[in-house]
């Protein structure tokens, strides 16, 4: 990951074009005429040895005979000149390249390889190659193959898709709207998806990035890259492939692999970055105007004010099919509203002004409306009348959008007639829809992106309720398998598992032979259930592989028997491995839940949760998250199914124990990230109830890991690295160093609360009373590829583990330099803990290769100046108000 030298790409001085030309139609020329027609206030320097010059320029012979090294270099020469080119402009002094060509990738992996060995010493960046370009319009920068330039704003534009980026660029400018990029990322053989999100993410020209993806490569990248922007300003996706069918998905042994479906996969990742998902590039940019317009939603209760029933009726039905939530008006505005509409309107949801409605009246009903606090969101719809002229209602209510608290959105009816009332919208910020139902999905894109940032800024409770896995039993069952060959393990091997993770699972027992099942089922005591044990069938219930509330030594032998000839009948290439006996669990008001992970292509490992039992996959209410889950994310990933509601109760039938569940769905999450040769697993059915929830049937498929055994590079969100946890003795007692916790957010609020004001203003440089929510997330929940934060942390006299000191340190993308900051509880300074966490800090950086440390301490601040002096820091005052600078070189 890395945004090394993207500001010669993006924000060029100079531009030179390899493989100019002036043959009508041909790239070279088109590039050329894009490129003096841009406006681009830099120099631009032909390169083509066939003329003296071109476009009224002089042309040079080659890259050495450039007057200076370009800022970028776009080049459009035959596949094979390449490499040769990269290598020349990385030793003129070029550090960027934008590469047109197409055919590098056909070639093989030679030339493309061998481009990106001619950049790699030179630390020259590559857009491409088989780009369709880039254009910077506040620039004037057009290197692109786009019949049109674009207009300049403060969005950016990335596609995966040079002939969408074309069509996009022509359909944004017939309706005015501008860009502060515009990005074909082509093959993306260096600069990828991940570099762009980070440039652009700290980029002050740029206030919403708006992907186009078809393939994703580097989910860990994306991933980190997507949270860490989504955090900054609004990032929207809008993804190829959402028809894709079951063909297209690799086959699987579970039912979990079969659920978790390769969109459902990315959407839970775009859910859990924080960015929000549209279904079409009209959708897209209409989003990303919503977005830059609306006030932050702090609820998702709409009001609707239309100037005729029909149009209001049509907003309601429109929210209620999208899952939306109707505002419920307190009585003090339906009173003002009785005052000012009376005799004529109905009180409810839409407030209808009836079609003669003046510009004032529209006003004093969206005063009142946004006044009222069990309103979170206004939409006025405005219908052409003979009488009341569109512009005139603009004029009236755009005032609003700028002045209240809450979010006004509006929709226009009509063509020309309300063409004007539009414009006038829009250039108050006020978001402007053609019609009720596209009104409707505006807010509802709101909501949802309000639900995802959400999910980025919730701390979590503390997981109390969750057993502490026995890792070592777990891995050494899943060694002793591996080292028998087998892959697939058993319900009773698998149940085996879960009990180290200390989940519930009812009495199993694996038996070889039919008198060997007679006899466990005498053990287990009866009722039991027998199930045939084969790697070869997943359903076993489709062929009589399972018989239940057996009862006696005679049915669990006839049972047995029958299933043993079956499957010899129905599969008789089915390997037979025994019977699985349990313990009948009977549990009336029980419902049947799938818990279980898959292996991505592309993500990796991922939870699936949904409605259980033999119809799981007809059924098809399910949800897909990726691990690690906390409380939260699993409480998301429950909610985000129709059996939610089921499970919260009704009629006679009481609400499950949601904390069993939750706690189900964290160890199955711990289990894929400890166990990195787990590929698959089905806990079907989870029963759970108000008792708790107790496993029935698992089932678990293995491969062999990579030789480090590391979860690391599998998991598409770098898990909690429990390997830098670290026990030392202070002051007389262990003190545990671990990585914060999202779990650590009330210990770290108490830890905030006992700083003295000196100590915060030390360390946030401004005096703060107590931490906001968004804060603590921030501080809490971090990126372990991207930052590290260790606690020192013990139990006080309660036994509550209690934070006494905070190391934090955040790098670049590059790891280059690192900033860090070190705080330590007001009460506790001078006993050595602010030089215990900078050390932990300074070894953590040297392993991960950082070459710098870098810090800033107010003046007044001269603890922690002294205490870095003495491990090697170099303190220099910056002249900016005396602030002392902190430099440790690695």
């Amino acid at each position: 990951m890395s945004v090394r030298n993207l500001g010669h790409l993006f924000a060029p001085a100079s531009v030179a074009l390899i493989g100019a030309s002036e043959r009508p139609g041909s790239l070279g020329a088109t590039l050329l005429h894009n490129l003096m027609a841009g406006g681009f206030a830099g120099e631009v320097w032909p390169v083509n040895p066939k003329h003296a010059q071109l476009g009224g320029r002089r042309c040079y012979a080659s890259v050495a005979e450039l007057p200076a090294a370009p800022a970028l270099a776009v080049i459009c020469t035959p596949p094979a000149t390449i490499p040769a080119i990269v290598r020349q402009l990385g030793e003129r002094g070029c550090r960027a390249a934008l590469v047109l060509s197409s055919g590098l990738r056909e070639s093989g992996r030679g030339l493309r390889q061998a481009m990106l060995d001619a950049a790699q010493p030179y630390l020259l960046r590559v857009l491409g190659p088989n780009s369709a370009g880039l254009l910077v319009p506040g620039l004037g920068l057009n290197a692109s193959v786009a019949s049109s330039g674009a207009l300049p704003g403060r969005i950016a534009f990335v596609s995966q898709s040079g002939a969408l980026m074309v069509g996009v660029l022509d359909w944004a400018r017939m309706r005015g709207i501008g860009f502060s990029h515009f990005i074909a990322l082509g093959d993306a053989a260096d600069v990828d998806l991940g570099d762009v999100l980070d440039y652009l993410a700290s980029d002050g020209a740029t206030s919403a990035i708006l992907l186009y993806l078809q393939d994703l490569r580097y989910a860990r990248k994306f991933m980190s890259a997507a949270r860490a922007a989504a955090r900054s300003k609004p990032v929207l996706v809008l993804k190829a492939g959402r028809s894709a069918g079951p063909a297209s998905a690799p086959a699987a042994a579970s039912e979990s692999g079969a659920l978790a479906r390769q969109d459902d996969v990315f959407d839970a990742a775009i859910r859990r970055a924080g960015m929000l998902r549209v279904d079409s590039t009209e959708q897209l940019f209409s989003a990303a105007e919503t977005l830059a317009y609306a006030r932050p939603l702090h609820g998702e209760r709409l009001a609707i004010v239309s100037n005729g029933a029909g149009p209001g009726v049509l907003a309601r039905d429109a929210l209620a099919s999208g899952g939306g939530v109707e505002a419920d008006l307190s009585d003090s505005s339906c009173a003002r509203l009785d005052a000012l509409l009376a005799p004529g309107w109905r009180r409810g949801n839409v407030v209808n002004l009836r079609g003669g409605a003046l510009p004032a009246l529209y006003r004093e009903a969206l005063e009142i409306l946004l006044q009222d606090p069990g309103v979170d969101a206004v939409l006025a719809i405005q219908s052409p009348t003979a009488t009341v002229a569109s512009r005139d209602v603009a004029d009236a209510i755009a005032p609003l959008a700028r002045s209240a608290s809450k979010t006004l959105l509006s929709c226009w009816l009509g063509g020309t007639a309300v063409q004007e009332a539009r414009a006038i919208a829009s250039g108050a910020r006020l978001p402007a829809f053609r019609t009720p139902e596209d009104a409707v999905a505006g807010f509802l894109q709101l909501v949802h992106y309000r639900r995802n940032q959400n999910l980025l800024m919730e701390v979590p409770p503390s997981m109390a309720g969750t057993v502490a896995p026995d890792r070592a039993a777990a891995r050494a069952l899943v060694r002793e398998a591996l080292a028998k060959g087998r892959y697939l393990l058993s319900d009773p091997e698998a149940k085996a598992i879960l009990r180290a993770y200390g989940m519930a699972v009812v009495e199993t027992r694996q038996a070889a032979g039919i008198e060997e099942a007679v006899a466990a089922a005498q053990n287990i005591g009866f009722p039991v259930a027998v199930k045939i044990l084969t790697p070869d069938v997943m359903h076993k219930s489709d062929f009589g592989g399972v018989t239940l509330d057996l009862d006696s030594p005679e049915g669990v032998r006839a049972a047995a028997a029958r299933m043993r000839r079956r499957l010899a009948e129905l599969f008789p290439g089915a390997r037979f491995e025994g019977y699985s006996v349990q313990a009948m669990v009977r549990r009336t008001h029980a419902h049947e839940l799938i818990a279980g992970a898959a292996l991505d292509p592309v993500f990796g490992p991922v939870i699936v949760f949904g409605q259980g039992g033999v119809a799981v996959e007809v059924t098809q209410d399910h949800a897909v998250g990726l691990p690690p889950l906390n409380l939260v994310l699993a409480r998301d990933l429950v909610d985000r199914t129709r059996v939610a509601r089921l499970l919260a109760g009704y009629r006679n039938r009481p609400a499950v124990n949601m904390d069993a569940v939750l706690a189900s769905l964290v160890q199955v999450s711990r289990m894929v990230s400890d166990i990195p040769e787990l590929v698959e697993l089905d806990l079907n059915p989870l029963l759970a109830d108000s008792k708790g929830a107790v496993v029935l049937d698992a089932r678990m498929r293995l491969a062999l890991a990579d030789r480090s055994g590391s979860t690391l590079d599998r998991l598409a969100i770098r898990p909690y690295p429990r390997e830098l946890e670290q026990t030392i003795e202070w002051q007389g007692a262990p003190l545990l160093l671990r990585p914060i916790r999202p779990e650590d957010g009330p210990a770290h609020l108490a830890f905030f609360d006992a700083l003295t004001p000196d100590d915060v203003r030390y360390r946030m440089f401004v005096r703060i009373r107590e931490l906001q929510p968004s804060q603590l997330a921030r501080f809490t929940q971090i990126d372990y590829d991207r930052e590290m934060a260790f606690i020192a942390t013990r139990p006080n006299a309660e036994g509550v583990a209690e934070t006494l000191a905070v190391a934090r340190v955040v790098a670049d993308p590059d790891n280059i330099t690192a900033e860090f900051a070190v705080t330590v509880r007001s009460d506790l300074k001078g006993m050595g803990l602010g030089t215990i966490m900078m050390r932990k800090l300074i070894d953590y950086c040297r392993a991960r290769g950082t070459r710098e440390i870098v810090g800033e301490a107010l003046p007044q601040n001269g603890r922690i100046t002294g205490m870095v002096k003495k491990l090697g820091f170099t303190v220099t005052s910056t002249g900016l108000e005396g602030m002392r600078e902190m430099r440790l070189v690695l």
